[in-house]
């Protein structure tokens, strides 16, 4: 393949315009225009920078063994410095707050919504109604955050992860927005001449079984649940509810997927789930729980620091 066109695979992979790479690579948006149009070619180390660029976006990238067991070490270096998490997160309610937008705001994002995240923020704390956004969409943002409290609720009460938890989290979710809120999808009912019932009641029995590797455990179970797919709406973000769920159980901060990270989040999940490879997305999800200990942390960037002073206490 021609740099030339890796370059174009870039950028429908990506879907970053020419001047958002050309920002990634640190290169002007001339030199990589003129690259693009094969009117030039890029010097090695310009060469070396888009061929690893390119793995990350396709799912080529290799993470060494021992690159994935030291971010993973990181994460339970968080752990034990704060333990009992969820606790820290309900008995602060700037913290608590700040999961609210994050996870509401991103995991819809990642589906589609085109609220902002200063809209999202208006719509969960200021029951603000937004004449230039549609009904569905505040309502999606106002059932996700009523399916984060009574997550975050059910887990403090350390209830047990089963069947029903998913159904009554969709049933939050898609309240007022489907009629099928809270069951299984009726088309397609069947993956491999098995009805879908059957394939989460076995989902379940492996939630809750021990492990060594929490993080690859969490991998595996979101992978095999975005296969099952079992609802006509929602699975994108029960199956992350879901993964709140199993990290909490095991005193791990909630993982926050961004919205801006979507393309290597669905590639990494197609990859997992295509060639049972997990790699890059226990990676991914390493990054996502280390996102969760920087709300914890409250390292926030300045904007979201001044959205939480506005918010009401």
């Amino acid at each position: 393949m021609t740099t030339q066109e890796q370059l174009q695979l870039l950028l429908k992979l990506s879907g970053l315009t020419q001047a958002e790479l050309a920002a990634r690579l640190g290169v002007t948006f001339a030199a990589f225009n003129r690259w693009v149009n094969g009117k030039a070619v890029p010097r090695p180390k310009a060469r070396a920078a888009i061929d690893e660029l390119y793995k990350e976006y396709s799912g080529e990238k290799q993470i060494p063994a021992t690159a994935l067991e030291a971010k993973k070490g990181l994460v339970f270096q968080k752990r034990k410095a704060h333990r009992n998490v969820l606790k820290g997160i309900l008995d602060n309610p700037d913290i608590r707050d700040q999961f609210y937008l994050s996870l509401t705001y991103n995991s819809n994002r990642i589906e589609g919504s085109t609220l902002s995240e200063n809209e999202t923020a208006a719509v969960l704390f200021h029951n603000a109604a937004l004449p230039d956004k549609s009904l569905v969409e505040q309502l999606e943002a106002k059932n996700h955050q009523a399916a984060l409290a009574y997550l975050f609720q059910y887990m403090a009460d350390k209830k047990p992860l089963d069947e029903a938890l998913i159904l009554k989290l969709h049933g939050i979710l898609m309240n007022a927005v489907r009629p099928d809120a809270g069951n299984y999808r009726h088309h397609g009912v069947r993956i491999m001449g098995t009805f879908v019932p059957t394939l989460v009641e076995k989902l379940v029995e492996d939630i809750n079984r021990k492990t060594d590797d929490r993080i690859a455990h969490i991998a595996d179970v979101h992978s095999r649940f975005e296969k099952i797919h079992p609802f006509s709406d929602g699975n994108g973000r029960i199956g992350r509810l879901l993964m709140h769920a199993m990290a909490l159980k095991t005193d791990l901060s909630p993982v926050v997927v961004l919205q801006e990270k979507k393309r290597f989040y669905v590639t990494y999940l197609n990859k997992a789930q295509m060639k049972d490879d997990f790699s890059l997305l226990e990676d991914f999800l390493c990054d996502g729980l280390l996102e969760g200990y920087r709300i914890v942390e409250r390292e926030l960037p300045a904007a979201q620091k001044k959205r939480s002073t506005l918010r009401p206490r």
